[in-house]
């Protein structure tokens, strides 16, 4: 595999730099988003040689992380590339890098750039504006409207497909395609911190995850890097959540935990430390199991220590055994004369048959099924 030669080479003299396409991929931005940023706020290469391609150096290379990480993090792309800008300045000069005049979109005024990012609204959500849908807006108002779209958003030659997602969705998933796994785990803690660990999941986590495993569908092993770096620092970030909260004083080690388990041959835990990372908020014990459980340890688990609910999930159809989830629910449980039976809930979407079944619950995302296992309202049956 071949890459555009980083270094400039041929001509005596001339500082060693990246092309415009070698620091797009590495920023995982397209070109026409370094090129937008240069024209609207100066954010170009120092140094410039007329009539032939341009070249970034290290310093300019460090000024546009700088701008990424920002931007990703919600700040109005005018007051990260000031920013960006003010800190690039090489020792001794008081100078900027970057284009020589300070520039600007045409009609801004300073009042325009704000100096910190959007809060987020009393209701846990963005303001107005915070869903940005890819391949549409100028990158102005989101600060990602151009993220990984074009060319520059990873080798396979296409953007991720996000969607219309929130922003702060759009930043993890700029971060995770430059392999930026401080700038990862520095959206993650926030996100969580931030909305809570439903909204986080629902909104920023899992659509990141989707539209990365999706990719890595089309594109072959070529992202395969991308999807294990978010993949893991989301599972180290739910664990996180998972352990502070177990290990919290005064819970009661009395009561039932709620099994949670992967289906025979189903490797996505994901969802389910998602699951269990609430629920050990809410103080609820659980029991999690893992990845592709056997069918007999699944049986074994539930009679052995009598739990109330088992929650399995299917990611594909392959998977979700619809004999296995039957068996479980009719099974029962408990000393002679007083045997009671598991609730199960198929989570996932490889249970699409279940939904006439009425022996089992069917939550159809975190929060539903989060509200059924910790009593806060039954949840109908699939």
């Amino acid at each position: 595999m071949t890459t555009t030669e980083p270094h400039s080479g041929g001509h005596p003299g001339d500082e060693a730099g990246v092309t415009t396409g070698f620091l797009a991929r590495k920023l995982g931005v397209s070109p026409t988003t370094l090129r937008s940023w240069d024209r609207r706020y100066g954010l170009g290469p120092a140094a410039r040689v007329e009539g032939r391609h341009r070249r970034w150096s290290p310093d300019d290379v460090a000024m546009m992380q700088d701008m990424c990480r920002m931007t990703a993090a919600g700040v109005p792309p005018a007051e990260a590339a000031r920013v960006a800008r003010r800190r690039a300045v090489p020792e001794g000069t008081g100078t900027p890098l970057g284009s020589a005049v300070e520039p600007g979109p045409p009609g801004e005024s300073a009042a325009g750039q704000a100096s910190s990012p959007e809060r987020p609204s009393p209701a846990g959500r963005p303001p107005d504006g915070g869903r940005v849908s890819e391949g549409h807006g100028s990158g102005e108002g989101s600060g990602s409207g151009e993220v990984l779209e074009g060319t520059g958003a990873g080798r396979s030659g296409g953007g991720l497909p996000l969607g219309s997602v929130w922003q702060e969705c759009r930043g993890l998933a700029r971060a995770a395609v430059r392999l930026d796994a401080v700038a990862v785990q520095e959206q993650l803690t926030r996100a969580v911190t931030t909305y809570g660990l439903i909204t986080a999941w629902e909104e920023i986590l899992a659509p990141a995850l989707h539209a990365v495993g999706r990719k890595w569908e089309s594109a072959g092993d070529q992202y395969v890097e991308v999807e294990h770096l978010l993949s893991w620092h989301v599972s180290a970030t739910l664990r996180h959540c998972y352990v502070r909260s177990s290990q919290a004083p005064g819970r009661s080690g009395d009561a039932l935990p709620v099994v949670l388990a992967c289906m025979p041959g189903e490797l996505h835990t994901l969802p389910l430390e998602a699951l269990s990372a609430v629920l050990a908020e809410r103080g609820l014990p659980v029991l999690m199991l893992g990845g592709a459980v056997p069918a007999e340890a699944l049986v074994a688990t539930v009679r052995r220590i009598g739990s109330t609910a088992v929650v399995l999930w299917s990611q594909s159809r392959s998977t979700a055994s619809l004999a296995l989830a039957r068996h479980l629910a009719a099974t029962r449980w408990g000393v002679r004369g007083a045997r009671t039976h598991t609730a199960v809930h198929v989570c996932g979407p490889g249970w699409g048959a279940a939904k006439h079944e009425t022996q089992l619950r069917r939550p159809r995302s975190l929060r539903d099924a989060v509200t059924a296992l910790a009593g806060d309202g039954p949840y109908g049956t699939a």
